[in-house]
């Protein structure tokens, strides 16, 4: 289970990601990006962050640490922004906690070289977990101590908001034309040979047992958030079975639109959905 933090002090929020996440003082000193319940996009971008965001670091990916982070709206009396004040408001209770990396820069591929080894280990992660969200347009990944991390995974695992469509979605193929390190020319079967084998169920059930019961309960078709966990063990366990043969990597078209979803898109930066 994720290390529980009661949040201390609201620090700033920060504006470029749609959900208005902000920066957050915690009990144990620590400081953490902070993602709230009562956000537009609602709880499943938090299932994702869990999901994606434990089981790349089990794989050996650079993610920040994960908390649960409990919040009193009380703390945000003080902030003048009244979209804060109400998002503040909408989250009381149990939210996400990421850690905080201080002095950490935005990826640029131009000023920050990236192995094909490593390359293909991020895209060969971000196949299986469908994400749509780490593009040139936006590339979700940070540089931290000459190292680089992933981020943002609310954008995951799209067919979790359509459960009827999650076994086709299984095994769909994953275009990584446009994700922000094709052009560093990714060994993906690499990446396969080796990840490929660690996405077992054993794995996935230990990931998804971190994903709070309140974030799972009511989830249409289902009885419980028990059944809800397996159905994510389910779909990701096939999709890591077939997916060695079903990442495309061709030419970066500039001009291309999002491929994000509409529901996802409107929640995108601008910087995004170019």
């Amino acid at each position: 289970m994720l290390t529980e933090v009661i949040a201390t002090r609201y620090v700033t929020p920060l504006r470029e990601g749609g959900s208005l996440p902000g920066i957050v003082e915690g009990d144990d000193l620590g400081t953490y990006v902070m993602k709230f319940t009562g956000a537009g996009q609602g709880r499943k971008t938090l299932v994702a962050e869990v999901v994606c965001g434990q089981l790349g670091r089990r794989l050996g990916l650079r993610v920040p640490d994960l908390v649960r982070m409990q919040l009193d709206p009380v703390i945000g009396l003080s902030e003048p922004d009244q979209e804060v004040q109400e998002l503040l408001k909408a989250s009381g209770g149990l939210n996400l906690g990421m850690d905080y990396l201080p002095g950490s820069l935005g990826f640029d591929p131009l000023a920050f070289e990236v192995g094909a080894r490593e390359a293909g280990r991020v895209v060969w992660f971000d196949a299986l977990i469908n994400n749509v969200d780490r593009s040139w347009r936006n590339p979700n990944l940070l540089v931290w101590h000459g190292e680089l991390w992933l981020i943002d995974h609310g954008a995951t695992m799209i067919w979790h908001h359509n459960w009827p469509g999650a076994e086709k979605a299984a095994v769909k193929p994953y275009d990584a034309s446009d994700h922000v390190l094709a052009t560093f020319k990714p060994d993906v079967a690499a990446a396969a040979e080796e990840l490929a084998p660690k996405v077992t169920e054993e794995l996935l059930t230990e990931v998804v047992a971190d994903v709070p019961d309140e974030w799972l309960v009511d989830e249409p078709g289902f009885a419980s958030a028990e059944e809800v966990r397996q159905a994510y063990v389910r779909t990701l366990a096939a999709r890591a079975g077939v997916l060695s043969e079903n990442i495309k990597v061709g030419e970066r078209t500039e001009d291309r639109p999002s491929q994000a979803p509409e529901w996802l898109a409107g929640k995108l930066p601008r910087r995004a959905v170019k």
